[in-house]
């Protein structure tokens, strides 16, 4: 269906004329705008992690001290990711991301004018709630504008953003930093998303699929198909197929029953260890090189490097699975991310400083590439019927680790340096792969599909689409 072609009217199936339909600019766009959100999530969830350092020489106080600044900032992204869907489903996808957006920059502009570590703490509070509640809203907008087969690419580039930001923020800590100081990097840094906020508030549409409940606003969601290739009639009525039947699904029980309790749990201890090795050095990483003696740009330097693997080896990752299945992959990027850490432990920090931080890069790079991609796991493991609550609980299951980091990462530091730093990210990858050959239900890799397919002899020819319609004259 193209812009010119006859408008429709009848019964439409939104779900199929998202799904099949074709991947317009105005989609790209919106995806665009949906990723941007998540860069400047990653941009300003990690801020506090180059700007520790130097609060701790401002104010006089010990890492400890920042457990607690750390800790809440983790909670708050936990209540944020669990409220989000709730927020989502009543104001709209479109609310949904423009309020966390505007949350999280105004929070991080305001940590700029704090006086002592307590106010931090409230602020990052604050913050989480908007940076933990942006990434499940932006993933779900890029998700119900993507076609189905551009879907799980589009999803997980937008999951990549994380990193992304993450670098970008590290770029920008180097150079404002030294020159402005701490309180700049969150003013700055904080104005960032709030104008990004405005920018959405004028040009994000809402999601189709929201629309399509709401018949009071059939009329809008009808502009809105024209300007994505898709002009239907103005009599139309609107049905999910799709969406209906997911929302017939089990309980929280059903991700214990037919044989899925083996893999919800080990993929619960997968999500956990992987979360607090990556938590343990958003938060923690500049902080530790800082205390071997290294200046604070280098220490910068090691999380920008670690995002920067990040945002490659996800994308890789990716590719790999969708050739050869999960369970290799991500077992070996999960054995690369232990190695990793624990080569590092060989190196003199002080000394060989290059080394070091291109070591910190290849950590990453496996570290993330694991993390980004178990979302896709986890799509494929659980049946449509409990797909999202497996999904949400893993998730829920993970920022338990994520919050234990801000207890971890100080305690080590301080009990045994870089030493012990490093032994508890190469021992929690570790533990994540041995998590991951738990699970039984990996997925499949292409030709394995291909057989698949050809044993059950499908042609590659969609049958029809299930929607009542009529061209009009």
């Amino acid at each position: 269906m193209t812009a010119t072609a006859a408008a429709f009217k009848g019964n439409a199936d939104i779900g199929r004329l998202l799904d099949d339909g074709p991947y317009t600019t105005m989609q790209k766009l919106v995806v665009f705008l949906a990723a941007l959100s998540i860069v400047m999530d990653g941009f300003d969830g990690q801020l506090i992690g180059f700007a520790i350092p130097s609060m701790i020489k401002e104010w006089g106080i010990t890492r400890e001290a920042f457990v607690p600044a750390v800790a809440a900032g983790l909670i708050g992204m936990g209540i944020g990711s669990a409220c989000a869907g709730l927020f989502a489903d009543r104001f709209g996808r479109r609310m949904a991301v423009i309020a966390s957006v505007f949350l999280f920059g105004a929070a991080t502009c305001a940590i700029g004018l704090a006086p002592d570590v307590l106010t931090v703490a409230v602020l990052r509070f604050i913050a989480g709630l908007g940076i933990g509640g942006a990434l499940p809203s932006s993933t779900t907008v890029t998700a119900e504008f993507t076609p189905a087969r551009r879907r799980t690419l589009a999803v997980t580039a937008t999951i990549v953003c994380v990193p992304l930001g993450g670098m970008l923020a590290g770029l920008f800590a180097v150079q404002v930093l030294p020159a402005f100081g701490w309180r700049a990097l969150f003013f700055i840094g904080g104005t960032f998303p709030m104008a990004l906020a405005v920018l959405l508030f004028f040009t994000l549409p809402e999601s189709p699929r929201f629309l399509a409940r709401h018949q009071a606003r059939w009329g809008e969601l009808g502009g809105l198909l024209a300007r994505m290739g898709r002009p239907m009639g103005r009599d139309v009525s609107y049905v999910d197929a799709a969406e209906q039947a997911v929302e017939k699904r089990a309980g929280f029980g059903a991700l214990f029953s037919n044989g899925l309790a083996r893999d919800t749990l080990a993929t619960w201890a997968a999500f956990f260890m992987c979360l607090t090795a990556v938590y343990t050095a958003f938060s923690w990483l500049p902080t530790m090189l800082a205390s071997e003696g290294l200046s604070m740009s280098v220490a910068g330097s090691g999380l920008t490097a670690y995002n920067l693997g990040g945002v490659i080896g996800a994308l890789a990752c990716a590719v790999a699975i969708s050739r050869f299945g999960s369970r290799w992959p991500l077992v070996l990027c999960c054995a690369g991310a232990a190695a990793s850490a624990f080569a590092l432990q060989a190196l003199n920090v002080g000394k060989e400083t290059s080394l070091l931080i291109f070591g910190f890069g290849v950590h990453g790079m496996f570290v993330n590439a694991v993390q980004s991609t178990m979302y896709a796991l986890c799509a494929f493991m659980y049946p449509t019927s409990v797909r999202a609550t497996g999904t949400a609980s893993a998730l829920a299951f993970g920022r338990l680790g994520a919050i234990l980091s801000a207890f971890a990462g100080a305690a080590v530091i301080t009990a045994g340096g870089a030493m012990a730093y490093l032994a508890l990210l190469g021992s929690a990858m570790f533990l994540a792969m041995v998590a991951l050959l738990v699970v039984r239900r990996h997925i499949p890799g292409r030709d394995a599909l291909l057989r698949r397919d050809r044993d059950q002899g499908f042609t590659g020819v969609l049958p029809p689409q299930n929607i009542s319609q009529e061209r009009s004259s």
